[in-house]
């Protein structure tokens, strides 16, 4: 078991305080960078708390994923009183995170320029739908800009788009909002006064298919969605082999080429002229595809995996999400750490979360905090702000605290 009292002493950011006012997932990634890295983050929710707590299907994973490593206080900031508190705990934040709709801060005095004009060193990142432009009040949401941005086109099949399997613009949108909140924070200790930064679900999305629209200004041809797309490679595909097993192998050099055939047995393959080259072997997928489907379907998923593993070459078996649980490698490795699910019925069950994907100092950055339940430390968080028990109390009395 890791030295997580030795770590957090040691992480990037311990001593950082983070106040989040966010919900669903963008604002949330940002904070879990933020408190992965050593950051004391607080995250600020509603009396009902955060809705994605009771979400289900698609959504049921979205709290216990994006919230570890943080502190829940609960306020009402529709009461002045609650607002009031929430202005006084962000007084004392280095960063305050938000994700709401344009304006809505305003109305709390929680905005920016009203933090920031006592605050002078405060870095604010907003998490939006839009950068400032036309399109800055539209409602986004990861699959909005996934269809206008292109990537929905990029993934489906031609007349069939389709909405990348995770939430990889507010995902990324978050990282990119950690990445500018880093930025500054480097620059504050340059120049001592905090800044405002935003990071958008489109300008995501946009930046994940620019290569897409460099390939049309250097070929001056459309990308073709990745189902149809014209590949560089000959061999770089799904194949169905033995017992209906499937399993995606790649072949995308001269040199791998000739370690494929020799590993295959395939000297005909070896010595046609017609394959010598990458080049050569993608003019002549239409015949070599179907050919090499048919030798391949004599071996199984393990057998090719066993073979290719050997020899250096890419390869990977198709593997649901639920199966990563058993991940040999993120077993062996550390990749996974346990939590204990906030929201569970019944309570205290515990699983394992997939740990960020970056080591500092050869370690991986661990769980110090499980998700926390609804304001499970408003108390403590009121007060480190000079509340007492009797005004506590009295907040929750009349609800503008939980």
């Amino acid at each position: 078991m890791p030295n997580l009292e030795k770590q957090s002493s040691a992480l990037p950011l311990a001593g950082l305080r983070v106040v989040e006012f966010t919900h669903m997932v963008m604002g949330p990634t940002c904070g879990m960078v933020l408190a992965d890295m050593g950051a004391e983050v607080i995250k600020v929710e509603p009396i009902e708390g955060d809705r994605t707590r009771y979400l289900l299907g698609a959504g049921a994973g979205f709290f216990p994923m994006f919230n570890r490593n943080k502190k829940s206080i609960v306020i009402d900031l529709q009461k002045p009183k609650g607002a009031q508190l929430a202005r006084q705990l962000a007084a004392t934040a280095d960063v305050v995170l938000e994700n709401f709709k344009p304006g809505t801060m305003v109305k709390y005095g929680l905005d920016y320029t009203s933090l920031s004009a006592t605050n002078p060193k405060l870095i604010y990142v907003s998490h939006k739908g839009f950068l400032p432009g036309p399109y800055e009040h539209r409602t986004a949401l990861d699959e909005v800009v996934q269809m206008m941005g292109g990537l929905a086109y990029m993934t489906g099949r031609p007349g069939d788009p389709l909405r990348a399997g995770s939430s990889v613009n507010d995902i990324m949108g978050g990282m990119f909002g950690a990445i500018g909140a880093l930025g500054a924070l480097v620059q504050r200790g340059i120049t001592g006064r905090g800044q405002e930064v935003q990071s958008a679900l489109f300008e995501n999305n946009v930046f994940l298919v620019g290569q897409h629209m460099l390939q049309y200004a250097v070929t001056g041809k459309p990308a073709a969605p990745m189902p149809e797309r014209i590949s560089p490679w000959a061999i770089y595909d799904v194949f169905t082999v033995k017992d209906g097993d499937q399993i995606f192998i790649a072949v995308v050099s001269d040199a791998q080429w000739q370690t494929f055939c020799d590993a295959f047995g395939f000297a005909d393959f070896k010595a046609n002229p017609e394959f010598s080259s990458n080049n050569d072997r993608v003019r002549m997928r239409p015949s070599l595809l179907p050919e090499l489907k048919l030798r391949l379907a004599q071996f199984s998923a393990k057998e090719i995996s066993k073979i290719f593993e050997k020899h250096g070459l890419p390869f990977a078996p198709i593997t649901r999400p639920d199966e990563l649980f058993q991940d040999e490698h993120l077993l062996a490795s550390g990749g996974l750490a346990n939590i204990v699910l906030p929201d569970s019925v019944p309570a205290g069950q515990v699983t394992q979360t997939a740990l960020f994907p970056v080591t500092l100092n050869g370690q991986r950055m661990q769980v110090r905090l499980n998700p926390p339940t609804k304001g499970e430390h408003t108390d403590e968080i009121l007060q480190s702000l000079g509340l007492n028990t009797a005004q506590i109390d009295t907040l929750k009395a009349q609800q503008e605290v939980a």
